[in-house]
C-alpha cells in the first residue's frame, strides 16, 4: 500500500497555523510599540547641570540607544509583514509549501518560524 503524499496542509492545520500566526503578529506588534516609542522619547534625563563630558556621553548612549531601537523596529515590521504575508498563504491555501523543491515544509518547522517559505532541504541547498 503506497503511502499518499500530501500536497497541502488541511484546512483544520491550516485554522491552527492561522491562530498561531495571529498570535505571534499580536505580540510582535506589541513589541513594535515598545521599540518606537523608546526611539521616539525625546524624554530630557536630567542631565542639563551635569559636567558637560558626562554629558556628551550620555547624548551619545542616547544617540545610540535610538539608533539600535529604531533597527529592532525596522526588523519587528518585517516580520510583522512576513506573518501577514503567511496569512495571505493561508487564505490561498499555499500555506507550508516551499517555493524552492514545491514539498511540504515540516510541521515542526512552521510551528518554530511559522513565516517560513522554504523547507530545511531547500535551506540546505542555499548554502
Amino acid at each position: 500500500m503506497a503511502t499518499e503524499v500530501k500536497e497541502r496542509y488541511s484546512d483544520a492545520e491550516l485554522a491552527e497555523f492561522k491562530a498561531l500566526i495571529k498570535g505571534k503578529i499580536a505580540k510582535a506588534q506589541e513589541q513594535l510599540e515598545i521599540y518606537q516609542n523608546a526611539y521616539k522619547n525625546d524624554g530630557n534625563n536630567g542631565t542639563d547641570d551635569t559636567a558637560p563630558t558626562f554629558k556628551a556621553f550620555e547624548e551619545g548612549s542616547e544617540t545610540m540607544s535610538k539608533e539600535a531601537n529604531s533597527q529592532l523596529a525596522i526588523r519587528q515590521e518585517k516580520f510583522i509583514r512576513d506573518l501577514k504575508n503567511a496569512l495571505n498563504r493561508i487564505e490561498n491555501k499555499t500555506y507550508g509549501i516551499c517555493r524552492v523543491t514545491g514539498k511540504l515544509i515540516a510541521k515542526e518547522r512552521l510551528k518554530l518560524v511559522p513565516h517560513a517559505t522554504l523547507s530545511i532541504e531547500a535551506k540546505n541547498m542555499q548554502k
